[in-house]
């Protein structure tokens, strides 16, 4: 179901962004040299400009979707590797470390409408974007319509299995899910002393293509730290990175108000069962290629303290006031949508005889 309808428009300074974004910069010049014939079709391109801190796998994917719907994204990144990566692909991206950012890259997004704050939270500080004094005053003198900070469901604690929603009381239990607590209240602060409404949204576990239960088994990857964590959970609320995006785009023409969200499916399952299911996938589609030494990392794991995090979390504030159907309602319909789309990744490997 797609939810989103274009805002309207509101007009922008042009800037000298050739330095920084080259085809952003060409992209507003014209609208200013352009013919009249012209200058509406360039006038709505320019319309809606989402300027993304932070192109980790959501942002990507949510950049990915909003160029297809005729939006100018950017986004940052930290390393000149990945920013190489990222315009091999077709992204505009700028070098942005949030500890020592460039007055020059901040007064980028007072032309920008919109803003998607995805970078991780520090322990101790909260956000560290939000310890910049001249982040206010660009904030302030820009054109920003809608801010959304992407937070995690970890800032509930653990709930003994309870479900929660957005009015239960955060009891973040790690020193990160407490940085991201604060990081969230400083968002929400900033845009009511500003004027202007922010969403928060706390996701659950990201998956997607690319990352997920099956991409893991297929490629033997060995379990992190926090994965073996996760393991050992009896519920885990998890959700796919195209439905963060359809709830992004709710947000954008439904909310008018700052508001918290859970986003996350219908179906808080143990990461086994996830990983049983995602084997009897691959199973069903290449038979005989799936090995053992997943399942018996997951049992090892298994056996740690099934306490932590423990939680339901409820999505109701989600689906009743941005209006979202979940395209993935459980990890099932997820995992199978991800391994229709896949081509053979064992068809470099030598038949099993």
């Amino acid at each position: 179901m797609e939810i989103y309808h274009a805002l309207a428009s509101v007009p922008l300074p042009v800037h000298n962004f050739q330095r920084y974004f080259p085809s952003t910069s060409l992209l507003c010049s014209a609208a200013v040299v352009s013919s009249s014939s012209r200058s509406d079709k360039i006038e709505s391109e320019c319309r809606n400009r989402m300027f993304i801190l932070g192109m980790g796998f959501v942002g990507q994917f949510f950049a990915q979707s909003l160029r297809k719907e005729g939006w100018v994204v950017t986004g940052t990144c930290t390393s000149p590797l990945k920013k190489e990566e990222l315009e091999e692909r077709g992204f505009d991206v700028c070098l942005f470390d949030a500890n020592e950012p460039e007055l020059g890259i901040l007064n980028l997004m007072t032309s920008y409408t919109h803003l998607l704050v995805s970078i991780p939270s520090v322990v101790g500080i909260g956000d560290p974007v939000l310890q910049h004094e001249d982040l206010r005053n660009t904030m302030m003198d820009g054109n920003l319509q809608w801010l959304s900070y992407l937070s995690s469901t970890s800032v509930y604690g653990n709930c003994g299995g309870a479900w929660v929603d957005e009015d239960y009381p955060a009891d973040p239990a790690s020193e990160v899910a407490k940085s991201r607590l604060a990081a969230e209240e400083g968002w929400l602060n900033l845009g009511s002393s500003l004027g202007f409404s922010t969403q928060v949204f706390r996701l659950g576990g990201i998956y997607g293509p690319g990352r997920s239960a099956v991409d893991t088994i297929i490629k033997q990857e060995v379990l992190s730290k926090n994965q073996k964590m996760r393991a050992s959970r009896q519920y885990t609320s998890r959700v796919h990175v195209e439905d963060i995006c359809q709830a992004l785009k709710a947000s954008i023409s439904m909310s008018p108000r700052s508001r918290i969200y859970n986003i996350v499916d219908d179906d808080p399952a143990p990461r086994e069962e996830v990983f049983a299911y995602a084997e009897d996938l691959i199973e069903k589609k290449w038979p005989g290629w799936v090995k053992q030494s997943t399942s018996s990392e997951r049992a090892i794991s298994s056996n740690k303290d099934s306490s932590r995090g423990e939680k339901r979390v409820c999505n109701e504030r989600m689906k009743r006031e941005l209006g979202v159907r979940l395209l993935h309602p459980s990890y099932k319909s997820g995992l199978l949508s991800i391994i229709d789309q896949m081509k053979n990744p064992f068809q470099s490997i030598p038949s099993k005889s």
